[in-house]
C-alpha cells in the first residue's frame, strides 16, 4: 500500500549523501532527483524512501512520535544496518535487539536532520 515516504531535510546534499551510503547496504539506489528532492529504492514497483525540503518554503522540522521503519530480512540485516547507520553519524533510539518475546527484532535510531528510523525483521 504504502508507495513512498518522504523525510524533510534542511540540507538535500548532506541529507543524500547519507542516504546514500545507508541505503546502499540494502541494495537501494537513487532513482529520482530534483533540486529539491531525491528518492531512493530496490525496483520501481517497490515503495522507496525520499528527502525533501518543505514545499511550503518553512524548515523543514521532525515530526514528534513520527517514524519510518524498514523491515529486513533478517537479525544480522538489521545488525549491519544499525552498525552502518552509526557509522554514517546517526544518533542512537534504541541498539538492535528483541523486543518482547513475539520474535520482533528492532533497532532504532535518528538520520542527521533527526528524523527517527527504525529496521526490524520477525524471527521465531
Amino acid at each position: 500500500m504504502i508507495g513512498y515516504v518522504t523525510l524533510g531535510s534542511n540540507d538535500i546534499p548532506r541529507a543524500a549523501a547519507f542516504y546514500d551510503a545507508l541505503l546502499a547496504s540494502i541494495g537501494a539506489k537513487r532513482d529520482m532527483e530534483t533540486e529539491r528532492f531525491v528518492s531512493w529504492g530496490v525496483a520501481p514497483d517497490k515503495p522507496s524512501l525520499c528527502v525533501i525540503t518543505p514545499f511550503d518554503g518553512q524548515p523543514a522540522t521532525v515530526g514528534n512520535g513520527t517514524m519510518v521503519s524498514l523491515h529486513l530480512p533478517n537479525r544480522a540485516a538489521v545488525d549491519a544496518f544499525y552498525k552502518k547507520a552509526m557509522e554514517l553519524g546517526a544518533k542512537d533510539e534504541g541498539p538492535a535487539g528483541p523486543r518482547g518475546d513475539s520474535g520482533f527484532y528492532a533497532a532504532y535510531f535518528r538520520d542527521l536532520d533527526g528524523n527517527k528510523l527504525g529496521v526490524f525483521t520477525m524471527s521465531a
